[in-house]
């Protein structure tokens, strides 16, 4: 078997040990004919001979279904690990992408039932759910006062939200409701761990409106943060199985986010979810919970078990495993 793309140690032991081989091949993070063709060009050579490929993500499994065409002895899985959200032209692309790994593709994982139904939709032979577990939190190392006293908010409520400062982040959906907040007594203070392009934005308009919210950077001490926090928000406009929400979860904390994607199957009653887009409902739900003693340790408790039965990294190498071996025997 042949695996392409981004793996933790624990799944590449799991997979060498089932006869897998990592073959890093560069892919652009959008499309560009002249590499695109160099990559399929690479693609073709590289993988001659394998039984069975697997490629994450929808550009590197449309390049290398095109790659091996023509190879009739080669089984390809694909593994889906995000929605295509642009519109426009480059939506019109990246669906014609979407049909190529869908009816090229002998097995398509996919993170989330919104995309398990779209490559139905597509055209594909046999979709099955992918398992994409997180990482074990670490403890946390300070206490909760000594992260306030350390960003000196003193006894405000601690509104925190994670990841990377980017479009499907939905963080501009996040100061849209700061705004609602900034009339409380005390103000809760949105922090906000994480940096990416839309950092300068983001600052600007915490900046121009004077809201309640800081931007904290990227940071080492995510545990920490999380365990000082009074609700957690993941206002995201699409996620799959998000890394940061398995981690909230186990950080035993509320929770209030979207219901996007795959979030409302992985929390199930242990956030309160909201519409995409609707700062309104977004402030509400929040506030509810700062609110609410009651409720928030309902979701609290609710948080702590469901991520008792999050997916574990040996079953995702475990369910990987075994449709390479069920594609082997088939051939």
């Amino acid at each position: 078997m042949a695996v392409l793309g981004p793996a933790s140690t624990e799944h590449r032991f799991g997979f060498a040990q089932a006869g897998a081989r990592f073959l890093p091949v560069e892919v652009s993070d959008r499309i560009r004919p002249l590499r695109d063709l160099a990559s399929i060009l690479r693609l073709r050579r590289l993988l001659k001979g394998w039984e069975v490929v697997h490629a994450h993500g929808l550009r590197a499994g449309a390049l290398t279904a095109l790659a091996l065409i023509g190879r009739g002895r080669s089984r390809l899985v694909v593994t889906l690990h995000n929605a295509v959200i642009a519109g426009g032209a480059i939506g019109a692309t990246y669906a014609v992408l979407e049909r190529i790994v869908a009816r090229r593709a002998d097995v398509v994982l996919a993170v989330s039932s919104d995309l398990v139904e779209r490559a139905r939709r597509h055209g594909a032979r046999t979709v099955e759910r992918a398992l994409a577990p997180a990482p074990p939190l670490p403890s946390p190392t300070r206490t909760a006062a000594a992260v306030r006293e350390e960003l000196g908010i003193g006894s405000r409520p601690i509104v925190l939200a994670l990841g990377r400062l980017a479009e499907q982040k939905g963080f501009g959906l996040l100061l849209d409701a700061a705004a609602a907040w900034g009339r409380a007594d005390p103000p809760p203070i949105v922090l906000v761990a994480g940096d990416g392009p839309l950092e300068p934005e983001l600052a600007r308009r915490v900046t121009t409106g004077r809201l309640p919210a800081r931007l904290l950077g990227r940071r080492e001490d995510v545990p920490d943060l999380m365990q000082a926090a009074d609700v957690l928000v993941l206002p995201s406009v699409w996620e799959g199985q998000p890394f940061v929400l398995q981690e909230m979860m186990r950080a035993g904390r509320p929770i209030v986010a979207t219901g996007v994607g795959g979030i409302p199957e992985m929390v199930g009653d242990a956030a309160l979810l909201v519409p995409s887009g609707d700062a309104g409902a977004l402030a509400g739900a929040v506030t509810s919970v700062l609110e609410d003693r009651e409720l928030a340790a309902r979701l609290a408790e609710a948080a702590r078990r469901r991520a008792e039965a999050l997916p574990t990294e040996e079953q995702a190498v475990e369910q990987v495993v075994s449709v390479y071996r069920r594609l082997s025997a088939a051939r």
